[in-house]
């Protein structure tokens, strides 16, 4: 045994003989977890996390969070001897005279487009695959809070160089707190300190942005991850997969070699991003004035949406015992995507009321196998894409020279009809997949080798799917709708009637399947009908 052996072993057994960490470690080290693809989304999202602390612990050095007014004189000539906030100056600094300032600049701006591109990308995947079923529901709530604490973060994150752009970005969120019935102009007023802009809102943010939401993130990660530890992770069906093991590969040594290449994948892809894709260039915008905007004023791709819906909201207003409500920003800044989150966030328990499942849930369903919820989250999704589009409905306009009108008005009419047409659309294609599994069991799989029989007809020869294939294409459970049942056993009528009949139907509509196939109708396979 070499000296560095000897070193470490020593060590090693030090802190076994005083915490007992052998045993914890030998069998911790062993856990199994399953393989796939989709799985990696969520270490995407840890990675870039990663990323973002050390890219934005290097810009704290130098970031000046202060609106105090200051005289540029840094590197950036066009902005020489120019009024602006302290903050505004500080960035320019980091981006030209800073060596990687820059560079890291935008290294933390590419990889917080990351984390919110693979949050967002991993939460539907839990949602499409029902990942989020009993005992998981708390992941999921986490799962919602992190991608809401994201968005949150990400605002506060891009308006902190105070230039033009983003102030654009500050001015609307502003208004967004003054519609606020009776008690909005006073919150303004307390974030900023008095009347807008203020001199306080840069300073407070930051506090926020450094400390506050990175500690939430922390700790929701933290939770994130044991609690995935200690419910063990879900996985797709197949031979030899149940609801009580895991198939899989260990922590140690395969997934661990695995994560640490990974992060090295996703910390290269982010710094190759931060160095060829320029991104936010602040020096174009110039310093924020409150009488100025920025044309083509576009926010990161996960606010999109909520600029959308309030660009296409109509011009509505109330006046009421003194007050002024602005339900064209309050309505679609505030009530619907407190009506989206909250939904998203309770959907897990709405599914289970509906559907009567009680059950634990280890494997992951196939989306064509849940067609009522994967018709849901294309509904919802398209709701998002309708938004998001109409979020850029001015640069639509010139670059593809259509009147901005017209695009306004079609965002207003396709946000009400292209939402429940996907979710018809959806819905039928799932059904229809179904049925095309129930052909593959039932009559094999299509060889294009076509036979003439004795009599001149002539058929296609089927091949029989394997035993693997049948089974995962026939192992899910369908779904049982709950019956309405208006008496109990004696006659006497049961209270909530309106409540249970609505239940029942939508209970009725979410059982909603194409037949199984079952083992009779597959032996027709096996006496050569085919």
């Amino acid at each position: 045994m070499s000296q560095k052996e000897r070193i470490i072993g020593g060590v090693a057994n030090y802190v076994d003989e005083r915490t007992g960490a052998a045993k914890w470690l030998n069998k911790n080290l062993k856990k199994v977890f399953p393989d796939h693809w989709s799985f990696m989304l969520g270490e995407v999202a840890l990675y870039s996390f990663i990323i973002l602390l050390l890219s934005g612990t290097f810009l704290t050095f130098w970031f000046d969070p202060s609106q105090r007014d200051v005289v540029y004189n840094g590197s950036y000539m066009p902005l020489q001897h120019v009024q602006m906030s302290a903050a505004y100056a500080s960035t320019l600094h980091i981006s030209f005279d800073v060596r990687g300032g820059l560079l890291m600049r935008q290294i933390h701006h590419w990889a917080a487009l990351l984390f919110m591109a693979s949050i967002i990308a991993h939460l539907l995947r839990v949602f499409f695959t029902g990942a989020f079923r009993k005992p998981r529901e708390a992941n999921w709530l986490i799962g919602v809070g992190l991608v809401t604490l994201g968005i949150v973060e990400g605002f506060l994150g891009y308006s902190l160089p105070d230039d033009l752009l983003s102030g654009t970005g500050i001015r609307i969120a502003e208004a967004i707190l003054q519609a606020i019935p009776v008690v909005g102009s006073y919150i303004a007023f307390f974030a900023f300190g008095g009347a807008f802009p203020g001199h306080v809102f840069i300073p407070r943010i930051y506090t926020v942005h450094v400390l506050l939401l990175p500690g939430a993130f922390l700790a929701l990660i933290t939770i994130h991850l044991m609690l995935v530890w200690y419910q063990k992770h879900t996985q797709y069906p197949g031979p030899g997969r149940t609801e009580k093991n895991v198939v899989g590969y260990p922590l140690m040594p395969v997934y661990m070699a695995k994560a640490g290449g990974f992060f090295g994948i996703v910390f290269g892809v982010t710094a190759f991003l931060g160095a060829v894709a320029s991104i936010n260039p602040i020096w174009l915008y110039g310093p924020y004035t409150p009488g100025q905007i920025s044309a083509g004023s576009q926010p990161d791709f996960y606010m999109g949406w909520l600029d959308g819906l309030v660009r296409m909201s109509p011009p509505l207003e109330t006046h009421a015992f003194g007050h002024t409500i602005s339900w064209n920003i309050l309505i679609p800044g505030l009530i619907v995507p407190g009506i989206l989150f909250t939904g998203m966030a309770l959907y897990p328990f709405i599914e289970s009321y509906i559907s009567g499942d009680k059950r634990e849930h280890h494997l992951l369903d196939r989306p064509r196998n849940v067609p009522n919820r994967t018709a849901l989250g294309a509904m919802s999704l398209t709701f998002m894409m309708v938004s998001l589009i109409n979020g850029g409905n001015d640069l639509i306009a010139t670059h593809f020279h259509m009147s901005i009108n017209q695009i306004m008005w079609m965002s207003r009419i396709g946000i009400f009809i292209l939402p429940p047409l996907a979710f018809v659309i959806t819905k039928r294609i799932c059904l229809s997949l179904q049925r095309a599994d129930r052909d593959l069991v039932l009559h094999g799989r299509e060889t294009g080798r076509l036979v003439m029989l004795p009599h001149g007809e002539f058929v296609e020869v089927h091949e029989p799917i394997s035993p693997e294939k049948a089974w995962t294409l026939t192992s899910h459970i369908q779904p049982v709708a709950i019956s309405h049942v208006t008496e109990d056993a004696n006659g006497v009528a049961k209270p909530k009637a309106l409540i249970n009949k609505l239940r029942s139907r939508m209970s009725s509509a979410n059982a909603e399947q194409a037949p199984a196939a079952t083992i009779s109708e597959a032996k027709e396979l096996e006496g050569g009908h085919h």
